[in-house]
């Protein structure tokens, strides 16, 4: 539920705070006060769309905040997302400069706008001022069925996806079959060339890794001369030499050092030196001993690297690619030939897809038969409503015509009226006037709200092309409504407004710097009646029009 809504620096609004309690709560305003800045406010707040424009001239950035008490499932969502706090609300934040830049927050925590959406979309239900001329596109005839048939069976929603999904691959598997069956030719043409291509490189069964081992192996043996060489002639320095070697000396060196240590400490250190470098050029000794060993003249074996070097290069060059990328190159290859091999299978992807087909028309089989049951419900609901809305006698059905499969199931949605009774339902955009379609829009957003678990439902002038009798009526539906969660209405209607558990304001005021601001106040009883007052009998109220106005309120 919706317990405060702060605004500031929003189009026309400098600062406004209001708070909301349970039940239903209407704003009423003349023409042009703003009644609709709220709502759009809120929507921001909630993760709608919005840029500098919003940003009241003059200011720096417009804020606005909605701190809402939650449900267990909006909880959940909090916690899995971390943005639960331990009071267990949720503060809603959406800040947008004047240069556009738009920041969100959810409980002082940075959120994003699509983070907004998802949570908002658990928190408040907006039935908007235009949604009578929704009601004529089949897109949102589907939609709000399905809706309704979500509400009544969780696994609608699923089924809904998963029909979508299968009809997505379903025809990805009839479009490449087409393909196929069109460019047969090419595609032959193209899966021989891979089978030669694959087959030049299995030839010569390049591994990874192998280009470099052999290079290093072929630098080896093609200067294995020079470093025999040189290995032998550092060897006979450091140890082997007819002269005194290296290592030699050191030993003797350090001999004669070692005597004088007695005479002055401070050699030790130097000893200690001399005594790790001959250890050290011993090592080497050793070290070039076991290299020696290992380096041998083969003209055989660099004969053999030379020509599958040769190969390799000559292989590379065909493919336009570095000796070291074959590997990579065979295996890219070799998994086109195998892709145009399944996708030139005619037989198995003729069961594929036959597979795939079956799948689909299970699941938007079973969507068709939810889709049946709340289309009936739906329909005698609304007609029930019609009743109450001065259309005696007449009657809303949902006809589901069948179709092409498509990735909306087997059926078209389509809404069908008849005013009056004997008369035959013919489709809603046909055959409803303006005050009836207002009406018709106006039952099933009521009927519709009651299958949801939003907690929090506003409707924006969805009372439009509605007035005398059937606005009392409408009233008792949005009041009646309001007895089990919290309902927010924009209205001009005075049999509306006097329904209101509460009542809210909307008016333009002079600041004074000279500006236009819009405020909103929240009405006590006397402030009540002289707006519904207002409201029948315009501009000039007279006693009249109070006494009527009182009459109302006292309802």
């Amino acid at each position: 539920m919706l317990h405060t809504l702060s605004i500031r620096d929003f189009v026309i609004v400098d600062s406004i705070e209001l708070e909301f309690s349970a039940g239903f709560s209407v704003l009423t305003g003349e023409t042009g006060a703003g009644k609709s800045i709220l709502i759009d406010a809120l929507t921001l707040a909630l993760g709608g769309r919005g840029d500098a424009s919003v940003v009241r001239e003059g200011a720096a950035k417009a804020d606005i905040s909605a701190d809402f008490s939650v449900s267990d499932v909006a909880q959940q969502w909090m916690a899995a997302n971390e943005f639960a706090t331990e009071g267990g609300g949720a503060l809603l934040r959406r800040v947008i400069d004047n240069a556009g830049r738009s920041k969100a927050y959810i409980n002082g925590i940075p959120a994003t706008a699509a983070q907004l959406r998802e949570l908002g979309d658990m928190l408040v239900d907006i039935h908007g001022q235009h949604a009578h001329q929704s009601l004529l596109k089949s897109e949102a005839q589907r939609a709000l069925l399905d809706g309704q048939a979500t509400a009544r069976e969780a696994g609608a929603e699923h089924d809904a996806r998963q029909v979508a999904q299968l009809h997505k691959r379903w025809r990805a598997l009839v479009r490449q079959r087409e393909e196929f069956e069109t460019n047969a030719a090419n595609v032959l043409y193209e899966r021989e060339r891979l089978e030669w291509q694959v087959g030049e490189l299995e030839k010569l069964a390049a591994k990874p890794g192998e280009w470099t081992e052999i290079t290093n192996e072929h630098s080896r043996l093609s200067h294995a001369a020079s470093l025999l060489e040189g290995a032998q002639e550092a060897l006979a320095m450091i140890s082997e030499s007819e002269d005194q070697p290296i290592v030699s000396q050191l030993s003797t060196l350090n001999q004669k050092l070692g005597k004088l240590v007695s005479v002055d400490a401070e050699l030790q250190p130097i000893v200690e030196l001399i005594e790790s470098s001959r250890i050290q050029l011993q090592e080497s000794v050793y070290a070039l001993n076991n290299y020696l060993d290992r380096v041998e003249l083969d003209p055989e074996r660099l004969h053999q690297l030379d020509a599958r070097m040769e190969a390799m290069h000559s292989t590379a060059r065909k493919f336009r690619v570095a000796p070291e990328e074959l590997p990579d190159e065979h295996a890219k290859l070799s998994e086109k030939l195998q892709h145009l091999a399944d996708a030139s299978d005619i037989e198995g992807l003729l069961r594929q897809e036959k597979k795939i087909e079956e799948e689909y028309r299970g699941v938007a089989g079973r969507l068709s038969g939810t889709r049946r049951v709340a289309a009936q419900e739906l329909g005698q609901a609304v007609t029930r409503a019609m009743q109450e809305l001065s259309m005696t006698g007449g009657s809303f059905e949902i006809a589901l015509n069948p179709c092409e499969p498509s990735a909306h199931g087997l059926e078209q949605v389509e809404f069908l009226v008849a005013g009056h009774a004997g008369t035959a339902p013919k489709p809603l955009a046909k055959v409803a006037s303006g005050g009836e379609l207002a009406r018709i829009a106006l039952a099933i957003s009521v009927i519709t709200s009651h299958a949801t678990t939003t907690p929090t439902l506003i409707f924006d002038e969805v009372d439009s092309g509605i007035g005398g009798g059937v606005a009392e009526v409408v009233g008792r539906l949005l009041k009646r409504l309001g007895q089990g969660r919290q309902v927010l209405c924009v209205t001009h209607l005075p049999q509306v407004a006097s329904q209101a558990n509460q009542h809210f304001q909307v008016a333009k005021s002079t600041l004074d710097n000279g500006k236009t601001a819009s405020r909103i106040d929240m009405l006590d009883h006397k402030a009540r009646i002289e707006e519904v007052a207002r409201m029948l009998g315009g501009l000039e109220i007279t006693a009249t029009t109070r006494k009527h106005a009182r009459e109302l309120l006292a309802i």
